[in-house]
C-alpha cells in the first residue's frame, strides 16, 4: 500500500523516533512501510506474518539483527493453533493442509498438529526476542463449554518460559467471563479499551482495528481518551490495525511525547 495512504511523509523525511513513557508503548500490527522507516520511528511492533506461515528462523535471526537495539517485537500464534482448516487465511499456508490437519488443527485443541504448532511458534519467537505472544480467535470461536475448556487445557499444558501470553476473543465473549479466565490462567485480556472499560490485569495489550471498522481514522479526542486510559495501567501497548494505521500512531506518539 503506498505511503500516502498512511498520512506519513516519505521515508528520507522521516522525522526521529520520538522519545516516549517507556510504559505505554504505541506501534503498528504489521509494517505499513518498510522496516527500516518504520525502526526510525517507533520502538515496537507485531509481526503478522507468524499467524499466516512462520517465516524461517533465519529471518527472525535477520530482523532481529537489523532492527534498533532497544527495539521490541510482539507476534501472533501461528493460526494453526487457533483457527479451523475451514478459514480463508490458510489460503497462505505455503503447504498443502493434510487430511490429518484437517482434523486436528485449530481450536486450541489437545492434538500432535496443534502441539506442533505452538512448538514451533514458541522457537520463532525466541529467535525474534518476542517475550509477548498475541492469540486471535476467529469470531465463530464462542464460549461454549468445550472451546473454555480447550482454551484452558492449551495453555495449562504449554511451556509458559518468559512469554506473556495476549488473548484476543472476539464474538459473543462476556467481558466479565474473558477476564474471569485470564486470571485463571494468568494471560492477558486483548480488548479494545474504547468500547470497553479497563480491567484489572496490571498490563494493557490493546489491537486498535478502528471503532467501526478497518477505514476508521482514529480522532484525536479518541487518542486522548486512550492517553487516559493506557496512565491506569502499569504498562500499555497501544497497537493500531486499521488503514491508518501509521498516522494515527505518529500522532499518538506525539500526543505522549
Amino acid at each position: 500500500m503506498p505511503l500516502h495512504e498512511f498520512n506519513v511523509p516519505p521515508p528520507r523525511r522521516v522525522r526521529a523516533r520520538v522519545k516516549e513513557d517507556p510504559m505505554i508503548k504505541v506501534g503498528c500490527c504489521g509494517f505499513p512501510v518498510k522496516r527500516e522507516t518504520y525502526d526510525k520511528v517507533f520502538s515496537v511492533v507485531e509481526v503478522q506474518q507468524t499467524f499466516y506461515q512462520l517465516p524461517q528462523l533465519t529471518t527472525a535471526n535477520k530482523w532481529r539483527e537489523e532492527a534498533h537495539p532497544d527495539f521490541e517485537f510482539t507476534m501472533k500464534a501461528w493460526q494453526l493453533i487457533t483457527h479451523e482448516p475451514s478459514s480463508p487465511t490458510y489460503r497462505r499456508l505455503r503447504t498443502p493442509v493434510s487430511e490429518k490437519m484437517k482434523k486436528e488443527c485449530g481450536s486450541f485443541k489437545n492434538t500432535e498438529s496443534v502441539a506442533r504448532a505452538w512448538s514451533e511458534t514458541a522457537e520463532f519467537a525466541r529467535a525474534l526476542g518476542a517475550k509477548k505472544i498475541v492469540f486471535q480467535c476467529p469470531a465463530s470461536y464462542g464460549p461454549s463449554e468445550e472451546n473454555i475448556d480447550r482454551l484452558q487445557g492449551f495453555f495449562k499444558r504449554i511451556e509458559r518460559d518468559a512469554f506473556t501470553f495476549v488473548w484476543e476473543p472476539r464474538g459473543h465473549w462476556e467481558r466479565k467471563e474473558v477476564e474471569r479466565i485470564c486470571r485463571e490462567l494468568d494471560i492477558v485480556p486483548c480488548l479494545d479499551p474504547l468500547t470497553d472499560p479497563p480491567g484489572a490485569s496490571p498490563l494493557l495489550y490493546v489491537r486498535l482495528h478502528g471503532r467501526t471498522g478497518y477505514r476508521y481514522t482514529y480522532s484525536d479526542r479518541d487518542l486522548m481518551e486512550m492517553v487516559k486510559i493506557a496512565k491506569q495501567y502499569t504498562e500499555s501497548y497501544l497497537m493500531f490495525n486499521n488503514i491508518s494505521m501509521y498516522g494515527d500512531a505518529l500522532r499518538l506518539k506525539s500526543l505522549l511525547a
